[in-house]
Protein backbone atom coordinates (compact mmCIF):
# COMPACT_ATOMS: atom_id res chain seq x y z
CA UNK A 1 0.00 0.00 0.00
CA UNK A 2 2.81 2.22 0.68
CA UNK A 3 4.56 1.55 -2.10
CA UNK A 4 1.81 1.87 -4.51
CA UNK A 5 1.47 5.59 -2.82
CA UNK A 6 4.88 6.71 -3.26
CA UNK A 7 4.46 5.58 -6.90
CA UNK A 8 1.76 7.83 -7.32
CA UNK A 9 3.25 10.54 -5.93
CA UNK A 10 6.11 9.98 -8.18
CA UNK A 11 4.13 9.72 -11.08
CA UNK A 12 2.15 12.75 -9.98
CA UNK A 13 5.92 14.75 -9.65
CA UNK A 14 6.78 13.53 -12.86
CA UNK A 15 3.49 14.80 -14.84
CA UNK A 16 4.25 18.36 -12.74
CA UNK A 17 8.07 18.69 -13.55
CA UNK A 18 7.09 17.72 -17.32
CA UNK A 19 4.16 20.32 -17.52
CA UNK A 20 6.28 22.83 -15.80
CA UNK A 21 9.22 22.40 -18.59
CA UNK A 22 6.74 22.90 -20.81
CA UNK A 23 4.92 25.63 -19.65
CA UNK A 24 8.22 27.47 -19.33
CA UNK A 25 9.26 27.96 -22.51
CA UNK A 26 5.77 28.00 -24.51
CA UNK A 27 5.68 31.18 -21.65
CA UNK A 28 9.03 32.62 -22.93
CA UNK A 29 7.58 32.22 -26.74
CA UNK A 30 4.41 33.93 -26.09
CA UNK A 31 6.59 36.99 -24.55
CA UNK A 32 8.70 37.16 -27.22
CA UNK A 33 5.72 37.15 -29.76
CA UNK A 34 4.04 39.82 -28.13
CA UNK A 35 6.80 41.80 -27.87
CA UNK A 36 7.09 41.36 -31.71
CA UNK A 37 3.46 42.10 -32.15
CA UNK A 38 3.00 45.06 -34.49
CA UNK A 39 0.63 47.77 -32.69
CA UNK A 40 -1.82 50.44 -34.16
CA UNK A 41 -3.67 52.91 -32.15
CA UNK A 42 -6.45 54.75 -34.09
CA UNK A 43 -7.10 57.49 -32.74
CA UNK A 44 -10.69 60.00 -33.28
CA UNK A 45 -11.63 63.25 -33.42
CA UNK A 46 -15.09 63.34 -31.46
CA UNK A 47 -14.96 67.39 -31.17
CA UNK A 48 -18.83 68.66 -31.66
CA UNK A 49 -18.13 69.48 -35.40
CA UNK A 50 -18.06 65.56 -35.91
CA UNK A 51 -21.70 66.13 -36.00
CA UNK A 52 -21.99 67.62 -39.83
CA UNK A 53 -24.52 65.83 -41.65
CA UNK A 54 -22.05 65.85 -44.97
CA UNK A 55 -20.74 61.82 -45.50
CA UNK A 56 -23.51 59.79 -47.39
CA UNK A 57 -26.42 61.71 -46.11
CA UNK A 58 -25.43 61.00 -42.69
CA UNK A 59 -23.26 62.59 -39.88
CA UNK A 60 -19.46 62.05 -39.87
CA UNK A 61 -19.86 60.34 -36.66
CA UNK A 62 -22.09 57.84 -38.00
CA UNK A 63 -19.41 57.30 -40.61
CA UNK A 64 -16.77 56.98 -38.33
CA UNK A 65 -18.68 54.63 -36.53
CA UNK A 66 -19.58 52.21 -39.11
CA UNK A 67 -15.69 52.39 -40.29
CA UNK A 68 -14.86 51.56 -37.31
CA UNK A 69 -17.03 48.31 -37.23
CA UNK A 70 -15.90 47.02 -40.25
CA UNK A 71 -12.46 47.55 -39.29
CA UNK A 72 -12.51 45.96 -36.11
CA UNK A 73 -13.89 42.84 -38.21
CA UNK A 74 -11.19 43.01 -40.65
CA UNK A 75 -8.15 43.21 -38.03
CA UNK A 76 -5.63 40.28 -38.28
CA UNK A 77 -4.82 38.50 -35.41
CA UNK A 78 -1.28 39.30 -34.93
CA UNK A 79 -2.22 43.15 -35.14
CA UNK A 80 -2.53 44.64 -31.39
CA UNK A 81 -4.97 47.50 -31.77
CA UNK A 82 -6.14 49.71 -29.54
CA UNK A 83 -8.81 53.14 -29.79
CA UNK A 84 -7.88 56.62 -28.39
CA UNK A 85 -9.99 59.74 -28.60
CA UNK A 86 -10.09 62.93 -28.70
CA UNK A 87 -12.96 65.62 -27.90
CA UNK A 88 -15.21 63.15 -26.51
CA UNK A 89 -15.71 63.94 -22.62
CA UNK A 90 -15.63 67.98 -22.20
CA UNK A 91 -18.64 69.89 -23.35
CA UNK A 92 -17.46 73.05 -21.82
CA UNK A 93 -15.81 76.38 -23.11
CA UNK A 94 -12.62 76.26 -21.20
CA UNK A 95 -10.02 76.02 -23.40
CA UNK A 96 -7.34 74.68 -20.37
CA UNK A 97 -9.46 72.22 -19.47
CA UNK A 98 -10.95 71.35 -23.38
CA UNK A 99 -7.25 70.81 -24.32
CA UNK A 100 -6.69 68.17 -21.97
CA UNK A 101 -10.01 66.04 -23.34
CA UNK A 102 -8.14 62.74 -24.80
CA UNK A 103 -8.89 59.37 -23.42
CA UNK A 104 -7.98 55.82 -24.30
CA UNK A 105 -11.19 54.66 -25.21
CA UNK A 106 -9.51 50.78 -25.78
CA UNK A 107 -6.28 49.59 -24.50
CA UNK A 108 -3.53 48.61 -27.43
CA UNK A 109 -3.62 44.88 -26.89
CA UNK A 110 -4.85 42.18 -28.10
CA UNK A 111 -8.37 43.08 -29.62
CA UNK A 112 -11.55 41.54 -28.21
CA UNK A 113 -14.33 42.79 -31.10
CA UNK A 114 -17.19 42.52 -29.25
CA UNK A 115 -15.89 45.18 -26.40
CA UNK A 116 -14.39 47.29 -28.71
CA UNK A 117 -17.04 47.59 -30.88
CA UNK A 118 -19.47 48.58 -27.66
CA UNK A 119 -17.17 51.47 -26.56
CA UNK A 120 -17.10 52.49 -30.31
CA UNK A 121 -20.59 52.53 -29.80
CA UNK A 122 -20.48 54.61 -26.78
CA UNK A 123 -19.51 57.64 -28.43
CA UNK A 124 -21.01 61.09 -29.21
CA UNK A 125 -19.26 64.51 -30.76
CA UNK A 126 -18.91 66.87 -27.77
CA UNK A 127 -15.83 69.13 -27.22
CA UNK A 128 -12.42 70.41 -28.48
CA UNK A 129 -9.88 69.26 -31.09
CA UNK A 130 -6.59 68.67 -28.95
CA UNK A 131 -4.59 66.87 -31.87
CA UNK A 132 -1.42 67.58 -30.14
CA UNK A 133 -1.76 66.09 -26.81
CA UNK A 134 -3.56 63.10 -28.34
CA UNK A 135 -0.65 62.47 -30.42
CA UNK A 136 1.72 62.12 -27.57
CA UNK A 137 -0.51 60.16 -25.03
CA UNK A 138 -1.22 58.04 -28.53
CA UNK A 139 2.27 57.69 -28.51
CA UNK A 140 2.30 56.33 -24.95
CA UNK A 141 0.01 53.88 -25.53
CA UNK A 142 2.38 52.36 -28.38
CA UNK A 143 5.41 52.23 -25.72
CA UNK A 144 7.20 48.76 -25.10
CA UNK A 145 8.09 45.96 -27.82
CA UNK A 146 10.01 45.79 -31.24
CA UNK A 147 7.12 45.26 -33.38
CA UNK A 148 5.88 47.96 -35.74
CA UNK A 149 4.02 50.99 -34.08
CA UNK A 150 1.50 53.25 -36.22
CA UNK A 151 -0.71 55.81 -35.46
CA UNK A 152 -3.81 56.52 -37.43
CA UNK A 153 -5.58 59.75 -36.67
CA UNK A 154 -9.00 60.60 -38.10
CA UNK A 155 -10.06 63.94 -37.79
CA UNK A 156 -12.60 66.51 -39.57
CA UNK A 157 -10.82 69.79 -38.38
CA UNK A 158 -7.71 71.41 -37.34
CA UNK A 159 -6.16 71.57 -33.79
CA UNK A 160 -7.79 74.11 -31.37
CA UNK A 161 -5.16 73.68 -29.00
CA UNK A 162 -2.14 76.37 -30.23
CA UNK A 163 0.51 76.92 -29.22
CA UNK A 164 1.18 73.18 -29.06
CA UNK A 165 1.59 72.71 -32.79
CA UNK A 166 0.19 69.22 -33.37
CA UNK A 167 3.67 69.28 -36.53
CA UNK A 168 6.15 70.05 -34.09
CA UNK A 169 4.76 67.42 -31.80
CA UNK A 170 4.83 64.79 -34.33
CA UNK A 171 8.00 65.75 -35.47
CA UNK A 172 9.43 65.07 -31.81
CA UNK A 173 7.92 61.75 -31.68
CA UNK A 174 9.92 61.35 -35.21
CA UNK A 175 13.41 62.63 -33.88
CA UNK A 176 13.02 59.47 -30.70
CA UNK A 177 13.26 57.48 -33.38
CA UNK A 178 11.38 55.01 -32.20
CA UNK A 179 9.93 53.82 -35.82
CA UNK A 180 6.43 55.39 -35.05
CA UNK A 181 4.89 56.19 -38.05
CA UNK A 182 1.65 58.46 -38.04
CA UNK A 183 -1.10 57.94 -40.81
CA UNK A 184 -3.79 60.88 -41.43
CA UNK A 185 -7.09 60.87 -42.90
CA UNK A 186 -8.95 64.33 -43.20
CA UNK A 187 -12.73 63.86 -44.14
CA UNK A 188 -14.25 66.66 -45.73
CA UNK A 189 -11.09 68.70 -45.20
CA UNK A 190 -10.76 72.42 -46.07
CA UNK A 191 -6.88 73.62 -46.81
CA UNK A 192 -5.83 75.04 -43.47
CA UNK A 193 -6.97 71.32 -42.45
CA UNK A 194 -5.07 69.44 -45.08
CA UNK A 195 -2.15 71.09 -44.70
CA UNK A 196 -1.94 70.17 -40.82
CA UNK A 197 -2.29 66.87 -41.30
CA UNK A 198 -0.44 66.83 -44.56
CA UNK A 199 2.55 67.83 -42.26
CA UNK A 200 2.08 65.65 -39.68
CA UNK A 201 2.17 62.95 -41.83
CA UNK A 202 4.74 63.60 -43.70
CA UNK A 203 7.05 64.15 -40.10
CA UNK A 204 7.20 60.75 -39.62
CA UNK A 205 7.11 59.49 -42.71
CA UNK A 206 2.98 58.56 -43.03
CA UNK A 207 0.35 59.60 -45.52
CA UNK A 208 -2.18 61.73 -45.33
CA UNK A 209 -5.34 60.82 -47.38
CA UNK A 210 -9.03 63.12 -48.23
CA UNK A 211 -12.14 61.26 -47.18
CA UNK A 212 -15.74 62.10 -48.56
CA UNK A 213 -17.21 58.64 -48.23
CA UNK A 214 -17.67 55.81 -45.51
CA UNK A 215 -16.37 53.41 -47.67
CA UNK A 216 -13.38 55.40 -48.72
CA UNK A 217 -12.61 55.59 -44.52
CA UNK A 218 -13.27 52.09 -44.04
CA UNK A 219 -10.91 50.78 -47.45
CA UNK A 220 -8.26 53.48 -45.93
CA UNK A 221 -8.16 52.41 -42.43
CA UNK A 222 -8.42 48.94 -43.16
CA UNK A 223 -5.21 49.20 -45.86
CA UNK A 224 -3.41 50.79 -42.66
CA UNK A 225 -3.76 48.38 -40.47
CA UNK A 226 -2.72 45.72 -43.02
CA UNK A 227 0.49 47.43 -43.63
CA UNK A 228 1.12 47.34 -39.84
CA UNK A 229 1.26 43.93 -39.94
CA UNK A 230 3.33 43.39 -42.83
CA UNK A 231 7.13 42.81 -41.90
CA UNK A 232 9.01 45.77 -41.62
CA UNK A 233 12.80 47.09 -41.61
CA UNK A 234 12.93 49.30 -38.31
CA UNK A 235 15.86 51.79 -39.28
CA UNK A 236 18.27 51.97 -36.75
CA UNK A 237 18.32 55.75 -35.31
CA UNK A 238 22.65 56.99 -35.70
CA UNK A 239 23.98 60.38 -34.75
CA UNK A 240 26.52 61.45 -37.93
CA UNK A 241 29.14 63.88 -36.55
CA UNK A 242 30.65 66.68 -37.90
CA UNK A 243 34.27 65.32 -39.48
CA UNK A 244 35.01 62.04 -41.06
CA UNK A 245 37.15 61.22 -38.17
CA UNK A 246 34.64 61.66 -35.29
CA UNK A 247 31.90 60.01 -37.54
CA UNK A 248 30.22 56.30 -36.31
CA UNK A 249 31.03 52.77 -38.42
CA UNK A 250 27.99 51.84 -40.09
CA UNK A 251 27.47 48.41 -41.71
CA UNK A 252 25.13 47.45 -43.64
CA UNK A 253 21.24 48.41 -42.75
CA UNK A 254 19.05 51.39 -42.45
CA UNK A 255 19.44 54.29 -40.33
CA UNK A 256 17.68 57.16 -39.38
CA UNK A 257 19.19 60.71 -38.19
CA UNK A 258 18.41 64.22 -38.34
CA UNK A 259 20.30 67.09 -40.35
CA UNK A 260 19.79 70.59 -40.09
CA UNK A 261 19.61 73.38 -42.70
CA UNK A 262 22.81 73.67 -44.51
CA UNK A 263 24.48 71.10 -42.09
CA UNK A 264 27.02 68.65 -42.82
CA UNK A 265 26.74 64.51 -41.46
CA UNK A 266 29.51 62.04 -41.70
CA UNK A 267 29.24 58.91 -41.92
CA UNK A 268 32.12 56.10 -42.22
CA UNK A 269 31.98 52.18 -44.04
CA UNK A 270 34.72 49.59 -44.49
CA UNK A 271 34.87 48.56 -47.24
CA UNK A 272 36.74 45.21 -48.12
CA UNK A 273 38.81 44.47 -51.61
CA UNK A 274 36.14 42.80 -54.20
CA UNK A 275 33.36 44.63 -52.27
CA UNK A 276 30.93 47.03 -53.23
CA UNK A 277 29.86 49.73 -51.34
CA UNK A 278 26.02 51.31 -52.30
CA UNK A 279 24.83 54.28 -50.13
CA UNK A 280 21.13 55.77 -50.64
CA UNK A 281 20.11 58.81 -48.37
CA UNK A 282 16.56 60.92 -48.79
CA UNK A 283 16.06 63.82 -46.71
CA UNK A 284 12.02 65.00 -46.04
CA UNK A 285 11.20 68.48 -45.99
CA UNK A 286 8.68 67.88 -43.35
CA UNK A 287 8.20 72.22 -42.81
CA UNK A 288 7.30 74.68 -45.58
CA UNK A 289 10.82 75.27 -47.69
CA UNK A 290 12.21 77.81 -50.01
CA UNK A 291 12.04 76.07 -53.21
CA UNK A 292 15.28 75.77 -55.13
CA UNK A 293 17.35 72.92 -52.79
CA UNK A 294 19.49 70.13 -53.11
CA UNK A 295 21.20 67.49 -51.60
CA UNK A 296 24.89 66.17 -52.59
CA UNK A 297 25.78 62.66 -50.82
CA UNK A 298 29.91 62.38 -51.33
CA UNK A 299 31.86 59.18 -50.75
CA UNK A 300 35.72 60.38 -50.14
CA UNK A 301 38.72 59.08 -48.35
CA UNK A 302 40.01 59.68 -44.98
CA UNK A 303 42.43 62.30 -46.88
CA UNK A 304 39.44 64.09 -48.22
CA UNK A 305 39.62 63.08 -51.84
CA UNK A 306 36.72 62.75 -53.20
CA UNK A 307 35.56 59.09 -54.97
CA UNK A 308 32.20 59.41 -55.91
CA UNK A 309 29.22 61.53 -55.54
CA UNK A 310 25.36 61.64 -55.99
CA UNK A 311 23.37 64.46 -56.00
CA UNK A 312 19.95 65.86 -56.98
CA UNK A 313 18.27 68.71 -56.23
CA UNK A 314 13.89 70.00 -56.16
CA UNK A 315 11.87 72.95 -56.93
CA UNK A 316 9.61 72.96 -53.55
CA UNK A 317 7.43 69.98 -55.58
CA UNK A 318 8.16 66.76 -53.57
CA UNK A 319 8.40 65.90 -50.12
CA UNK A 320 11.69 63.86 -50.13
CA UNK A 321 14.61 64.49 -52.12
CA UNK A 322 16.91 61.20 -52.23
CA UNK A 323 19.75 60.11 -54.08
CA UNK A 324 22.33 57.55 -54.10
CA UNK A 325 26.20 56.75 -55.39
CA UNK A 326 28.37 53.13 -55.74
CA UNK A 327 31.76 52.60 -55.19
CA UNK A 328 33.64 49.35 -56.48
CA UNK A 329 36.64 48.45 -54.39
CA UNK A 330 39.26 46.52 -56.73
CA UNK A 331 40.32 43.06 -55.76
CA UNK A 332 43.68 42.66 -53.88
CA UNK A 333 46.44 40.11 -54.76
CA UNK A 334 46.87 40.22 -50.99
CA UNK A 335 45.21 37.53 -49.18
CA UNK A 336 45.20 39.91 -45.85
CA UNK A 337 44.57 43.29 -47.82
CA UNK A 338 43.13 46.03 -45.20
CA UNK A 339 39.99 47.12 -45.84
CA UNK A 340 39.48 50.41 -47.08
CA UNK A 341 37.65 53.01 -44.78
CA UNK A 342 34.92 55.31 -46.65
CA UNK A 343 33.35 58.56 -45.87
CA UNK A 344 29.92 59.12 -46.75
CA UNK A 345 29.44 63.20 -46.40
CA UNK A 346 25.80 64.39 -46.55
CA UNK A 347 25.01 68.26 -47.18
CA UNK A 348 22.25 69.71 -47.90
CA UNK A 349 21.09 73.67 -49.64
CA UNK A 350 17.50 73.57 -47.93
CA UNK A 351 16.47 76.81 -46.49
CA UNK A 352 13.09 77.62 -44.02
CA UNK A 353 10.23 79.62 -44.68
CA UNK A 354 9.56 82.62 -42.94
CA UNK A 355 8.69 81.98 -39.20
CA UNK A 356 9.46 78.27 -39.71
CA UNK A 357 11.51 76.62 -37.09
CA UNK A 358 15.09 75.09 -37.93
CA UNK A 359 14.80 72.71 -34.79
CA UNK A 360 14.92 69.64 -35.09
CA UNK A 361 16.60 68.86 -38.12
CA UNK A 362 15.29 67.12 -40.84
CA UNK A 363 14.44 63.43 -40.96
CA UNK A 364 16.89 61.82 -42.87
CA UNK A 365 17.05 58.01 -43.80
CA UNK A 366 20.43 56.40 -44.49
CA UNK A 367 20.57 53.08 -46.52
CA UNK A 368 23.98 51.37 -46.90
CA UNK A 369 24.68 48.29 -48.34
CA UNK A 370 28.47 46.55 -49.05
CA UNK A 371 27.93 43.82 -51.23
CA UNK A 372 30.44 41.22 -52.78
CA UNK A 373 31.60 43.43 -56.60
CA UNK A 374 31.83 42.56 -59.87
CA UNK A 375 34.70 40.28 -60.99
CA UNK A 376 36.32 43.16 -62.53
CA UNK A 377 35.73 46.02 -60.62
CA UNK A 378 37.96 48.45 -61.93
CA UNK A 379 35.85 48.70 -65.36
CA UNK A 380 32.16 49.35 -63.85
CA UNK A 381 32.44 52.75 -63.44
CA UNK A 382 34.20 53.53 -66.85
CA UNK A 383 31.61 56.63 -68.07
CA UNK A 384 28.55 54.41 -66.99
CA UNK A 385 29.29 52.09 -69.67
CA UNK A 386 30.89 49.15 -67.72
CA UNK A 387 32.06 46.06 -69.79
CA UNK A 388 29.50 47.89 -72.49
CA UNK A 389 32.48 49.04 -73.46
CA UNK A 390 33.31 45.91 -75.09
CA UNK A 391 29.93 45.86 -76.86
CA UNK A 392 30.59 49.36 -78.42
CA UNK A 393 33.73 48.21 -79.45
CA UNK A 394 32.41 45.34 -81.76
CA UNK A 395 29.65 47.13 -83.28
CA UNK A 396 32.08 49.71 -84.43
CA UNK A 397 34.28 47.49 -86.09
CA UNK A 398 31.23 45.52 -87.68
CA UNK A 399 30.03 48.85 -88.99
CA UNK A 400 33.24 49.53 -90.64
CA UNK A 401 33.91 46.25 -92.11
CA UNK A 402 29.85 46.41 -93.25
CA UNK A 403 31.48 49.78 -94.60
CA UNK A 404 33.73 48.85 -96.51
CA UNK A 405 31.96 45.68 -98.28
CA UNK A 406 28.93 47.91 -99.14
CA UNK A 407 31.42 50.30 -100.85
CA UNK A 408 32.90 47.82 -102.79
CA UNK A 409 29.73 46.01 -103.71
CA UNK A 410 28.40 49.91 -104.93
CA UNK A 411 31.43 50.25 -106.93
CA UNK A 412 31.60 46.95 -108.80
CA UNK A 413 28.09 47.24 -109.67
CA UNK A 414 28.64 50.24 -111.37
CA UNK A 415 31.66 49.21 -113.14
CA UNK A 416 29.20 46.16 -114.57
CA UNK A 417 26.23 48.59 -115.67
CA UNK A 418 28.69 50.99 -117.40
CA UNK A 419 30.10 47.71 -119.13
CA UNK A 420 26.56 46.57 -120.69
Amino acid sequence: MIRTQRLAAGVCALFAALAAGIAFPAGAVADETTALAPKVDLVLDVSGSMRTKDIDGGTRMAAAKQAFNEVLDATPEEVQLGIRTLGANYPGDDQKTGCKDTAQLYPVGPLDRTEAKTAVATLSPTGWTPIGPALLKAADDLDGGTGSKRIVLISDGEDTCAPLDPCEVAREIAAKGIGLTIDTLGLVPNTKMRQQLSCIAEATGGTYTSVEHTDELTDKVNQLVDRAADPVVTPVATEGADSCSAAPTLKSGLYTDREEFGQERWYRVDVDPGQELRASVSVASDRAMNPDYGVLLRAVTVHGREIVRGETAGIGRTDVISTGLRYPKAESDEDDAPAETVCLQLTNSYSAGSGVKTTPGMPVELTVDVVEGPSQASDVASFGLGRGWWLLGVLVLAGFIAGLLWGWLSRWRLAVWRTN
